[in-house]
């Protein structure tokens, strides 16, 4: 016989003797091969599981080092709250329940207030404030002014009284410390910061923010008081379709005849100042702690932030619209505000069937006590 047989009966003799040897002591050891697999030393008993109920100084008994019922404590503790000695609402819940806002995951209801405003209300709004702005701009560079040139007659019709005026100016200085800080809080990081800089813009923000908590309440209180005084005037009226299916006259080269307020205005008034402008006093009221029982919560605060933010959004949009109006796109407009007097011939290019209702004396030339003298030209006849 060779070598190299000899090698390979040796070599198959051996494994043979080994796997004989092995099967039988697996068969004499307790447990068979289970307990080979296993690995355990003779005589060893493994503790029993943990119960999942176990409090954590149970647990430290039965499985020190393992902590797990203190977190699925904290994890559970938006729908079962611990105990805490701090006093207040929330005081033991840690991580809030699970909820589902729009455009947001089925996720805490932190983590779902934060996919709706990272996702939705600074992109989207964000457009929306910009697309607002480049429409009137591109508005005013293809269009200009809208109405034609009026020659001033001398004659005065006094558009709002001082009272009125003052009312205007309040909500519109409010609005805009408002709005200024609202963006810069919101958006400030995406075009200041990286200018500024992180201390700069930050002592900018604190300021803003802490601005736009005191200019809140007066806007509040300003946005009630101009809903009271100008509500009348802003009702509908026979012409307001006609006007809204002629675009105002946005397309032609003069204006279509309105009362004291057009239908624009009105519908500025109503979606821009009441139901939005309401919309955004009060979730800004919650959100500055001064509504009692509500805002306590971080869930309420979250949908006070969302309201507030998209509420905003839209009323600065319909608001950009307004102050180009009366600034740029309606030449006289603003001297009306600020001086409470327009021309004759004004008042007839822009609102003529308000003009038409004072030379017929349904409504006097001047409203408040002492001003220029009235307008007593007589109507024309057709």
């Amino acid at each position: 016989m060779s070598g190299s047989m000899k090698r390979l009966v040796l070599g198959a003799a051996l494994a043979l003797g080994m796997t004989l040897s092995v099967q039988a002591q697996q068969q004499a050891a307790p447990g068979g091969a289970a307990a080979v697999q296993s690995g355990a030393p003779p005589g060893f008993v493994a503790p029993e599981l943990p119960a999942a109920d176990e409090s954590n100084a149970v647990r430290n008994k039965t499985q020190p080092g393992n902590n797990a019922p203190v977190w699925r404590a904290v994890r559970e503790s938006g729908t079962q709250p611990g105990t805490s000695n701090l006093p207040g609402a929330e005081m033991g819940v840690l991580i809030q329940p699970f909820v589902q806002y729009p455009g947001s995951a089925y996720t805490s209801a932190g983590e779902a207030w934060r996919q709706v405003r990272n996702n939705w209300i600074i992109p989207y709004g964000g457009a929306l404030l910009l697309i607002a702005l480049a429409t009137l701009a591109l508005t005013y560079l293809t269009k200009g002014p809208f109405g034609s040139p009026v020659k001033d007659t001398g004659r005065k019709i006094e558009r709002f009284t001082p009272y009125e005026r003052v009312l205007h100016w309040s909500t519109a200085i409010s609005f805009a410390v408002l709005a200024i800080s609202g963006i810069v809080i919101a958006f400030g990081k995406f075009f200041m910061l990286p200018v500024m800089g992180a201390t700069l813009f930050g002592w900018l923000s604190f300021g803003l923010k802490t601005l736009h908590n005191f200019a809140g309440p007066l806007f509040a209180v300003a946005l009630i008081l101009f809903a009271i005084k100008y509500l009348a005037d802003n009702l509908p009226r026979a012409g307001d379709l006609g006007w809204l299916m002629k675009g105002g006259g946005l397309f032609s080269e003069h204006h279509v005849p309105s009362h004291r307020f057009n239908a624009g205005e009105k519908i500025v008034f109503w979606i821009g100042g009441i139901v939005l402008g309401l919309a955004v006093v009060a979730s800004g009221m919650v959100l500055n702690g001064l509504v009692p029982g509500f805002g306590e919560t971080r869930g309420g605060m979250q949908v006070s932030h969302i309201i507030h933010g998209v509420a905003s959004v839209l009323m600065m949009a319909l608001f950009f619209g307004h102050i180009y109006m009366g600034t740029l796109g309606i030449p006289g407009a603003m001297d009306a505000m600020k001086t409470g007097y327009v021309d004759e011939s004004w008042a007839k290019e822009h609102h003529e069937l308000w003009y038409d209702d004072i030379k017929a004396g349904k409504i006097p030339a001047v409203r408040s006590a002492s001003g220029p003298s009235p307008v007593i030209t007589a109507p024309r006849r057709a």
